[in-house]
């Protein structure tokens, strides 16, 4: 029944947003202008927080990445290719679909395109699942004002031992500073079940982000993942240093390195990988 609710929830959020997202001529002018004077791909992958940003009007972004994850008493586990295809269809709104393949002893928490997969396993298992979903920026954010917008996921198996699809709705905010400092903050909420288990997941995170040189960009991120009404709860901490590059302005690769900070939490990860504009 909570499943059923939260499903009804994300659907009325969604057209809520679709509704929402055809401006007035005055705010699309506003929006393209912005776009344009910071005209450079930003990607989903760079950090568990997702970027501030929306890919604008006519623009598509696909993203990809590599995730090894040094599990602490289970094999490790791999994650590819976490293919991401991002389509705007209006400046502020953008639709997304995507596919991953995983094997290991564990799910990846660490990627936020990917589900969030919290079950230990005793031997190695293989799953591959796709997403789909939309991302909406309800606020530029101007001054003391935030930029603030909401990202919706679905997430079905397609292959592996998980058959739920389950549903995960994000709320992001975050201001830039002189310079070109900035300082993004999220918290993600999404369905999760293994076997009979049904239970909800918690996802905070936040993330300072740092410009060196015209090309480079360096941060720092916290997240955590905690899971609420499991029958055997799980609590993980992540503390995350990254760095991408832009090739040029519609190209980026970027790699982050993540240490779990408590027992629950794996021992190390390590994400590579990039994105291209159209």
């Amino acid at each position: 029944m909570k499943f059923r609710w939260v499903s009804i929830w994300m659907i009325f959020l969604a057209f809520s947003c679709w509704a929402q997202a055809q401006p007035a001529s005055e705010d699309r002018g506003n929006a393209e202008s912005a776009a344009a004077e910071a005209d450079e791909i930003e990607t989903d992958r760079d950090s568990f927080t997702p970027a501030m940003t929306t890919v604008g009007r006519g623009r598509v972004v696909v993203e990809t990445a590599y995730t090894f994850i040094d599990n602490r008493e289970v094999y490790e586990t791999h994650s590819l290719p976490e293919l991401l295809i991002r389509a705007g269809i209006a400046e502020r709104l953008e639709l997304r679909f995507g596919s991953n393949y995983e094997v290991g002893g564990a799910g990846n928490p660490v990627s936020a395109n990917t589900p969030d997969d919290l079950a230990d396993r005793s031997e190695l298992e293989e799953a591959t699942n796709v997403s789909y979903g939309l991302k909406y920026l309800a606020w530029e954010g101007e001054g003391a004002i935030p930029q603030t917008g909401i990202l919706l996921n679905g997430f079905t198996p397609t292959s592996g031992e998980v058959t739920d699809t389950h549903m995960s709705g994000t709320i992001f905010t975050g201001w830039t500073w002189p310079k070109g400092w900035s300082w993004d903050s999220a918290l993600r909420f999404s369905t999760g079940s293994l076997e009979e288990d049904r239970f909800h997941i918690w996802a905070p995170s936040t993330v300072v982000k740092i410009p060196v040189g015209d090309r480079w960009k360096v941060h720092a991120e916290y997240f955590g993942i905690f899971s609420d009404g499991r029958e055997h709860e799980s609590v993980q901490h992540f503390f995350s240093p990254g760095a991408h590059y832009l090739i040029t302005p519609d190209w980026e690769m970027g790699a982050r390195v993540g240490w779990g900070l408590n027992d629950q939490a794996p021992n190390f990860f390590v994400n590579v990988g990039g994105g291209y504009r159209f």
